[in-house]
């Protein structure tokens, strides 16, 4: 029997509603970049691909989440941590930043493909988790 896509959404809804209220909007804030920073990037690793992944953070930045010139625009990585977090309350948060960075890299990437990588598998395979930013922010010009 085929799974309904609409699970991984309500999974992250459950886990919103048990860490807290609804929460407003998580807009692209330093200490949320900092710890997805510390969990998916390997600094000391000499590893071509982790270096190379490095470097594509660095230079997509708070793209990693959104995309767009407003802070407002999320991809789909973006939006799943949305639900979990709130800028203002879990800024100062680490241990509620890094549960909810692991709860979203259980879900799938696309919740419309059966066989869609969750993004934990999309950043263990050294990608983007939101995809590929739109050429008008490759540069950070959504900062």
């Amino acid at each position: 029997m085929k799974k309904p896509l609409f699970i991984p959404f309500v999974a992250v809804a459950a886990v919103s509603f048990l860490l807290g209220p609804a929460a407003p909007s998580a807009k692209a804030i330093k200490p949320f970049f900092d710890e997805f920073q510390a969990v998916y990037l390997k600094p000391d690793s000499t590893d071509k691909k982790d270096k190379e992944f490095a470097v594509a953070i660095e230079k997509v930045k708070c793209n990693v989440c959104h995309e767009g010139k407003s802070k407002k625009d999320r991809n789909i990585y973006g939006m799943a941590l949305d639900l979990m977090l709130d800028k203002k309350a879990d800024k100062d948060d680490k241990d509620k930043i890094r549960l909810a960075l692991e709860t979203v890299a259980t879900i799938k990437s696309d919740p419309a493909k059966a066989d869609a990588p969750t993004f934990g598998q999309l950043l263990a395979q050294r990608k983007l988790p939101g995809g590929e930013p739109k050429k008008d922010v490759e540069d950070g010009a959504g900062q």
